[in-house]
């Protein structure tokens, strides 16, 4: 029997996990595998409708629930829109009273590139507002629906500790997101809510695709820099996800997990 079957059958309608960019690659990965630890998934998307409804069938197949809502990240009132985008789908299409969470994932976002010369102020402003502002405020109103033992996962980068001039805006927010995390946890440590980061390097998605699938002489000057010798696959982020997001992970909060595979070391 498969054991992933096993875990989503025992699904408790109380125990709510959010995941932010979950239509596709690593937020589906990690949305899939919350769901087979037993939480009730919300899948946020932004614009790819079809693509997170098809991370909610995936869940639904294997014996999970998961809703799908849409929320634009970029909005000045980003943390009640949100929010009133997520209870609506909850309430609606899960049935369930989506006042409580247990755990909220931080993990859209948009890697733009440019060297600090080239870099435009209208793309830098953008991704500072949807990789940055975004999680702040989305947190800052997730706080009031979490109790003791909630879980905060941001995901970082392995650029916030190797160099690549070509994104240094991407790689500024993500320097946020580590400072954030870190100064959470310390305010939230008294309620029992971890907060940590998760830092991938190179993870083969459609984000990525344009320069990295097809080319193996561009993936073999990457696994070269990997210690352990491959790409990193969604699946290896949801991983480290889903030990935080467990009770085994509630000792461990205000880090940052490098999830590199060993990249640059």
């Amino acid at each position: 029997m498969n054991e992933s079957i096993v875990c989503m059958n025992n699904i408790n309608p109380q125990k709510i996990a959010v995941v932010t960019g979950a239509s596709r690659g690593i937020g589906r990965a990690i949305a899939i595998r919350l769901a087979q630890d037993g939480f009730v998934v919300g899948v946020h998307y932004g614009s790819h409708s079809a693509a997170a409804a098809q991370t909610v069938s995936a869940i639904e197949e294997q014996g999970g629930k998961a809703y799908a809502f849409s929320s634009d990240l970029a909005v000045p009132d980003i943390g009640t829109q949100f929010w009133e985008a997520h209870d609506t789908a909850a309430a609606l299409e899960a049935g369930i009273d989506p006042a409580s969470i247990a755990v909220l994932v931080n993990n859209a976002g948009i890697t733009l590139r440019g060297t600090i010369e080239n870099f435009s102020q209208d793309d830098f402003l953008l991704q500072q507002t949807i990789n940055v502002n975004a999680p702040y405020f989305i947190v800052r109103e997730a706080l009031p629906r979490m109790g003791e033992g909630g879980r905060i996962i941001n995901i970082s980068s392995g650029v916030t500790r190797i160099a690549f001039p070509e994104i240094i805006g991407y790689a500024l927010t993500k320097g946020a997101i580590d400072a954030f995390t870190l100064t959470l946890a310390q305010h939230l440590g008294s309620r029992g809510i971890t907060v940590n980061a998760v830092a991938p390097g190179v993870v083969d998605t459609d984000i990525n695709a344009d320069w990295l699938r097809g080319n193996q002489e561009v993936i073999d000057g990457v696994t070269a820099d990997v210690a352990l010798g491959r790409l990193g696959q969604p699946e290896d982020i949801a991983k480290v996800v889903s030990f935080l997001a467990s009770e085994d992970g509630g000792w461990v909060t205000g880090q940052v997990i490098d999830a590199t595979g060993g990249t640059h070391l």
